[in-house]
C-alpha cells in the first residue's frame, strides 16, 4: 500500500467516525490534488480557530483552485463545514475539509 493509499484510508476512516456519507472516488481525487502537504503534520490539518488559515483556505482553494467568486456564500460554506467537524475536533484533516467544501458548494464537476 502506497503512502497516498494509507492517507486516503485514514481519511475514509475519519469520515466514518464523523458519521458522514462520502464518495470515495471524489475523496481520493481531492486528496491527490492537495499534493505533498498531506504528509506534513502541520499542513495536513486545518485550524478552525485560526482566521488567517481559514482565509487561506478561502483564497487558495475556493477562489484560486475552484475558481469561485469571493462572497458571503464561501464564508457560510466554511462555517457549515466547521460545524460538521465539531469545534472540539482537533483532527480537521485538510482533504476532508476540502471534500466537504466541494460538496457544500456543489463543485464536484471540478474533479
Amino acid at each position: 500500500m502506497s503512502r497516498l493509499d494509507e492517507k486516503i484510508a485514514l481519511y475514509e476512516s475519519e469520515m466514518k467516525k464523523l458519521g458522514l456519507d462520502y464518495d470515495a472516488e471524489l475523496l481520493a481525487k481531492i486528496t491527490k490534488s492537495i499534493g505533498p502537504s498531506i504528509y506534513k503534520v502541520d499542513a495536513e490539518t486545518v485550524s478552525g480557530s485560526d482566521e488567517r488559515e481559514l482565509a487561506t483556505v478561502k483564497n487558495n482553494f475556493l477562489i484560486k483552485k475552484l475558481g469561485l467568486s469571493n462572497g458571503p456564500d464561501l464564508d457560510e460554506a466554511i462555517s457549515k463545514v466547521l460545524e460538521k467537524f465539531g469545534k472540539s475536533n482537533r483532527s480537521k484533516y485538510r482533504p476532508i475539509f476540502y471534500y466537504l467544501l466541494v460538496k457544500e458548494l456543489g463543485q464536484e464537476s471540478k474533479y
